[in-house]
């Protein structure tokens, strides 16, 4: 391998994508990240291989084209882009979601927030309830929603209008697309009509912590996304002057909170009159999910 900088670098001649593997692996050790996973994952995207394609035949070789590809995603990736950009798709839930330029990437964690509304509405799972998605972004959590509740229909709303196309392209990219609408608009002027589940991963970033976060955040998610004022909470107070015209009976509301978040959010909420139906840890076991009904609501929903 022949490198120039820690960006630029050449592939030796008849690479074999286990030996890619190997070098991106070495390359990409000093990232804050599963760097041998995201190895795999550019060359594997590269070659235009699957994981077992790769598992079968890893001594597979590259053709120029694939190898000058995998130089520049490499180089990519030392520059701190996010793997899921470079490639322009991320596993979530089981689905394959597109991600697009300008629109927040979603994490793993925020997996939590269907895991929270499956476990509430888990006896309602077949009825036609109403979704709403605060903030959809790339759609991620409207689209596993709606996959596992197969009799809901949805909406996602989002300020953002890049986001709102990628929400339509990934509902489409599921299947999913005639049981959802996407709105442009805040949660201030556009809510259209009540819901059964109301869930959000709202902005929660202290605007002053932002320019320290990780490259491959604040240089590459969107800052509408990310900033929730000067203690991170000003979505969620917005969201709970108005949620109680949002709800039907029996709703619930599921919110993804920032590291320590959740009982300032439970404040929040309870000083508007919502009840506490449970707390999430992440995969990291951070408390990342909390979950409100209103006051009218939860003795009807324990019956």
């Amino acid at each position: 391998m022949e490198a120039d900088g820690r960006t630029n670098f050449r592939l030796p001649a008849d690479c074999s994508i286990s030996q890619a593997v190997g070098i991106l692996t070495r390359l990409f050790m000093h990232l804050p990240t599963d760097f041998a996973a995201e190895a795999r994952m550019l060359v594997c995207a590269a070659a235009g291989v699957g994981r077992l394609d790769f598992l079968r035949d890893p001594e597979r070789r590259l053709d120029a084209r694939s190898a000058r590809s995998l130089e520049e995603m490499a180089a990519r990736r030392l520059e701190r882009e996010p793997v899921s950009r470079i490639i322009g798709r991320r596993g979530f839930w089981s689905l394959d979601l597109e991600v697009a330029p300008g629109v927040l990437d979603p994490r793993a964690d925020t997996e939590t927030v269907v895991e929270a509304a499956v476990r509430l509405l888990i006896k309602r799972r077949d009825d036609p309830l109403r979704i709403i998605d605060l903030g959809t972004g790339s759609g991620a959590i409207l689209c596993a929603l709606l996959k596992e509740f197969p009799a809901a229909t949805g909406v996602g709303l989002d300020a953002s209008p890049d986001a709102c196309a990628a929400a339509r392209r990934n509902l489409t990219r599921c299947g999913l697309d005639s049981r959802a609408d996407v709105i442009a608009g805040s949660w201030e002027h556009a809510v259209p009509g009540r819901f059964d589940l109301v869930a959000s991963n709202p902005p929660y970033i202290e605007s002053e912590v932002i320019p320290v976060l990780d490259p491959e955040v604040n240089r590459h998610d969107p800052i509408l996304a990310l900033d929730g004022g000067v203690d991170g909470l000003d979505a969620y107070r917005s969201i709970a002057m108005r949620l109680g015209d949002w709800m039907l009976p029996r709703a619930v509301v599921v919110f993804e909170t920032g590291s320590g978040q959740a009982p300032a959010v439970t404040k929040i909420m309870t000083g508007h009159g919502f009840r506490p139906e449970g707390l999430w840890r992440d995969l990291g076991g951070n408390d990342r999910i909390v979950a409100f009904s209103g006051p009218e609501q939860t003795a009807a929903r324990a019956s």
